[in-house]
């Protein structure tokens, strides 16, 4: 029985949420197979890498640290867009270059994320001719979304209505990436459309995967702001669950608070505002630095 292959991308702030999201996979996964969980790591302390080894359960999950400078392919510029979200965003475009050959598929999850279903049933997906399998944004829902679509589908030739999904959740086919060149192909497009782009990594793959991704259950990719009994994924987009101003659904919280007393942070107190925003800062910082 292979392990599952999953990849997270975090830096020192946000490892607390990998490892409540690393305690719910394990706990979740039923059928006794293992988990490699490969993480992006943006400079992560020394530490803070010590409290994630201390967090999961080494029976079943092994973490290997991946540094962002050896992700990056040489010769490869990463969009400078002027949003406070870090330029990990983008590293999950090379997720199929720098994990084995021999791994078929691989699941990227945003670190902000809970698991309450058990991961195989998802990897049983069959993505058929399809490069990614992912979940309609339940916010966006369409190109022609009026905040947060791809404001220039017509000139991209694109229909008003074609679905767009949520990047927080990608079930790869890592050889068609690869041979499709999907990640060269989405730096280009978010290269040439800049002015257009909003949400940055999501804009590039929905145009390159426009059509040609594998629609999920909305359960597998449920946003914290909405209710629902079961979700089979939370995901906590705004304000994360770590901060004292967290304003999505209160029992959602309570099983993110659940999952991380099992782990080396269960005794954390949440962030202030003012750190949140210092958080936010340094990311539009770092690309500045970039961009001289």
């Amino acid at each position: 029985m292979k392990p599952l292959t999953i990849v997270a991308a975090t830096d020192s702030h946000y490892a607390i949420l990998l490892a409540a999201l690393i305690k719910s996979i394990e706990e979740t996964v039923k059928t006794g197979q293992k988990i490699n969980v490969y993480v992006i790591d943006d400079h992560i302390k020394r530490s803070v890498k010590s409290k994630l080894e201390q967090s999961v359960n080494k029976n079943i999950t092994t973490l290997v640290f991946k540094p962002t400078d050896e992700i990056i392919p040489k010769g490869v510029n990463l969009p400078l867009d002027k949003s406070s979200y870090p330029l990990t965003i983008y590293l999950r475009l090379f997720i199929p270059h720098f994990i084995p050959e021999d791994v078929e598929k691989v699941l990227y999850l945003d670190v902000d994320m809970i698991v309450r279903q058990d991961l195989t049933t998802l990897f049983d997906t069959n993505l058929g001719d399809n490069v990614v399998a992912a979940v309609q944004d339940p916010r966006l829902k369409t190109f022609d979304n009026h905040w947060g679509g791809i404001k220039n589908y017509k000139e991209l030739g694109f229909a008003g209505d074609t679905h767009y999904f949520n990047s927080g959740l990608l079930l790869m086919d890592a050889k068609k990436w690869r041979e499709q060149k999907i990640a060269e192909k989405t730096i280009e497009c978010i290269n040439t459309n800049q002015k257009f782009v909003n949400y940055p990594d999501q804009y590039g793959l929905n145009v390159v995967l426009a059509n040609q991704w594998y629609e999920l259950d909305a359960r597998w990719n449920h946003f914290a702001c909405f209710e629902l009994k079961e979700p089979f994924l939370i995901h906590y987009i705004g304000r994360k669950p770590i901060y004292q101003t967290y304003d999505n659904q209160p029992e959602y919280l309570n099983i993110f608070n659940d999952y991380l007393s099992r782990t080396a942070w269960r005794n954390f107190k949440p962030i202030g505002e003012s750190l949140r925003y210092i958080k936010k800062i340094k990311n539009i910082l770092e690309k500045i630095k970039k961009m001289i």
